[in-house]
């Protein structure tokens, strides 16, 4: 078990690139402890904004520093990142096609017990819908770290979503062919194709190797950016494995998995089916109980690929 989160290995990251270009500055609002952002604050405080609880000034603000040439992360919480500030992330950010980096920590349920107000299941709808804006979301630390490196000369505004816990490790090392817009093949099958993103992937590989044992061949893609999607890998798959089941930590609402079935249905139809949270607030618990509860676990993407090949 990896522990290390994803945000302390992207906030790392930052230190290290900070290091070597002063253009790199992070902005946060009174969560440096949250998103650990307390080494960067220490050691670069040049390049280090503190702006209070005010994620609307943040994103205004970090606007405001890209157009004088800035690499700018804003660091916080997702769920206020895309529901507080959305006016500014829409106007300054997409609009303006300012190359600011949105990290929004414990995303997804990652929070939780806290329940509803802080659980974030509508960002990638939302963000998805405003031109410009890359959304990603890394599995594990080693494409954190990749993605991070991906961005020091990325033109274009973008959402990164990441958890709160330690989760265990998709990859071996950063030795990984990430290319943003580009999903990765974690593993070949030709029964159905599983397209996961961020801390499913771990469960779809899982639930792989599990369904192989029992003679069931499946397909996982890593679809680490969900805009652009890789079209050509989700046609491909279409194509070969006749199946496609999308497993997010997200409402099925206009998230990633309705962005699969679009494409499917338009240029190659085949049975898409769905795990991810239904029309309701999530139910409270830690985010074990909760993945479990809504299938989104490699036990229940065993349980759904089975009785759909039955």
């Amino acid at each position: 078990m990896n522990t290390i989160p994803c945000r302390k290995m992207i906030t790392d990251s930052l230190v290290e690139f900070g290091r070597q270009d002063k253009n790199i500055v992070a902005v946060t609002t009174d969560a440096r402890g949250s998103v650990t952002l307390g080494d960067f604050a220490k050691e670069l405080p040049e390049q280090f904004v503190e702006l209070g609880i005010a994620e609307q000034n943040a994103v205004g603000v970090a606007a405001g520093l890209a157009s004088t040439g800035k690499n700018v992360f804003v660091c916080g919480p997702a769920c206020f990142y895309v529901a507080r500030s959305l006016e500014q992330v829409k106007v300054d950010m997409a609009y303006s096609n300012m190359p600011v980096r949105i990290l929004g920590v414990s995303g997804g349920v990652s929070y939780g017990a806290l329940g509803a107000t802080h659980h974030s299941l509508h960002d990638i709808a939302v963000l998805r819908c405003f031109p410009g804006i890359t959304v990603a979301l890394p599995c594990d630390i080693y494409e954190s770290r990749r993605l991070v490196e991906s961005l020091l000369d990325y033109p274009h505004p973008v959402y990164i979503r990441v958890g709160r816990n330690a989760v265990p490790n998709v990859y071996e090392s950063t030795d990984i062919p990430f290319q943003i817009g580009k999903a990765i093949q974690v593993c070949d099958g030709k029964d159905l194709t599983i397209i996961a993103c961020g801390e499913t992937v771990y469960h779809a590989k899982m639930a792989a190797e599990a369904l192989a044992k029992d003679g069931i061949s499946v397909r996982v893609l890593d679809m680490h950016t969900l805009k652009p999607l890789d079209e050509e890998a989700i046609l491909k798959a279409a194509a070969e494995t006749g199946r496609i089941l999308t497993v997010e930590e997200h409402s099925i609402y206009g998230g990633f998995g309705a962005a699969v079935a679009q494409l499917v249905a338009e240029h190659n139809p085949v049975p898409v089916k769905f795990l991810g949270i239904p029309d309701e607030n999530a139910v409270i618990g830690n985010s074990k109980e909760i993945f479990h509860h809504y299938k989104m676990d490699y036990e229940g993407i065993i349980e759904t690929v089975k009785a759909w090949l039955q």
